[in-house]
């Protein structure tokens, strides 16, 4: 293990310094002096400043290197052998996964312990017993999800938005962006990066990200700072099931607000999710409109004239017929318009 006392002996000796001078330099003992080298005595910031003025050596680099050598000791102290931290960390948080999707950049693929700190530092904890507390801020359905799948992909979603330039958020200019998404979810053709950056001048966060394999969530709403953020996968099937996600989580940015700035939503309460799905149903189609769409026979000419007349895609339309049983998911008129 890598500790500060061998960057210092390989300096005494390249400087012909012995180490009984340093130690009168320093005004500790030769005892002392013999543990610093060898890595048994923790320095102090106090100490790392003195031997910053009698060598030069950045104190900072001399606490970091110190910081890194206690966070190992730590994670081996909770997992016994470098073997049985290999085949927990290995497993428990996807390593090779992360390694595949370029999620995590791990300095020395092949330390283990330099794999945990860098698996550390893209979760953004301290160490690996804050997992069971994180837990409990995240809303989720217990039952058949992996709450580690789900921490991975919130920490690549932190990660990717972090960088996105926000104007200021007013929950008062809500339905001027539900404005702009409806109309531009008209387009032929829709973009993600299009999309981050229309929510992005509305002060929200935005990332539509692949998840781990077998992560069974659709996306997730938090506050961070005094900023929405808004995440969704990348595995909805048409514009149709992409927009009825964002107007989901534009419900809890409208109803939840408050309690994301503590919680990250990903399933709320029966009522909390119902209350989002109808304001998605809603923002989609409003009840006007879906009035006039069930009276039209449900002929094709009928719904494009529907659909062009209130800027409304025809998958929007065809989506929630099939979702509501009025047609089949396998009829031709659903086929045929449920990407458009």
């Amino acid at each position: 293990m890598v500790y500060f006392g061998r960057y210092l002996k390989d300096y005494l000796e390249f400087n012909n310094i012995s180490q009984s001078e340093f130690a009168i330099r320093m005004g500790i003992t030769q005892k002392h002096m013999n543990e610093l080298i060898n890595g048994k005595t923790n320095i102090t910031s106090e100490m790392a400043a003195n031997i910053e003025r009698l060598t030069g050596i950045d104190a900072g680099f001399i606490i970091k290197i110190e910081n890194t050598r206690k966070m190992k000791e730590k994670i081996l102290e909770k997992y016994g052998t470098i073997e049985e931290l290999k085949s927990k960390i290995m497993k428990e948080y996807y390593i090779n996964e992360l390694k595949k999707n370029k999620w995590v950049n791990f300095k020395d693929e092949m330390n283990i312990l330099q794999v945990s700190i860098d698996l550390l530092n893209f979760l953004k904890i301290k160490d690996f017993d804050v997992i069971p507390k994180l837990e409990q801020q995240v809303l989720f359905k217990k039952t058949g999800n992996n709450f580690n799948k789900i921490l991975l992909w919130i920490a690549h979603c932190d990660d990717i938005v972090k960088e996105q330039k926000l104007k200021d958020y007013y929950s008062h200019n809500l339905l001027f962006l539900i404005k702009d998404l409806k109309e531009y979810s008209y387009s032929n053709k829709v973009e993600i990066d299009k999309l981050k950056e229309i929510f992005n001048l509305y002060g929200i966060y935005f990332a539509c990200e692949k998840a781990i394999q077998g992560t069974k969530i659709r996306g997730c709403f938090k506050v961070k700072g005094s900023h929405p953020a808004i995440y969704i996968t990348d595995n909805y099937a048409g514009k149709d099931s992409l927009f009825f996600e964002i107007f989901h989580e534009l419900g809890h940015c409208k109803s939840d607000y408050n309690e994301a700035k503590n919680k990250v939503i990903i399933d709320g309460s029966q009522e909390k999710e119902k209350r989002a799905d109808d304001f998605a149903l809603n923002m989609m189609i409003d009840k006007e409109v879906w009035n006039l769409i069930l009276k039209s026979n449900l002929d094709l000419k009928s719904l494009e004239k529907i659909s062009e007349e209130y800027k409304i895609p025809m998958s929007f339309i065809v989506g929630r017929l099939a979702k509501m049983n009025k047609i089949s998911y396998t009829s031709k008129l659903y086929r045929q318009n449920y990407q458009k």
